[in-house]
């Protein structure tokens, strides 16, 4: 089963990870803030992740890594 991890400490919240998800598995954060103010992504539906890993190419901080 694959696996998300996304640092949330460089996340910057823009969404481009939750918008390109074919499976809809990641989602801004709207009870968390980082230090830096962002709402990050996180995994809100880990189970349906099928590890395409677009998620982690769209990243512009590369703050997403998707192992298999």
């Amino acid at each position: 089963m694959p696996f998300v991890t996304i640092s949330s400490e460089r996340c910057k919240g823009c969404g481009l990870c939750v918008d390109v998800c074919p499976k809809k598995v990641l989602a801004l954060s709207t009870g968390v803030l980082n230090q830096k103010g962002f709402h990050p992504a996180e995994a809100a539906r880990p189970q349906d992740c099928i590890g395409c890993a677009f998620c982690g190419l769209m990243c512009p901080d590369v703050c997403i890594k998707v192992e298999k």
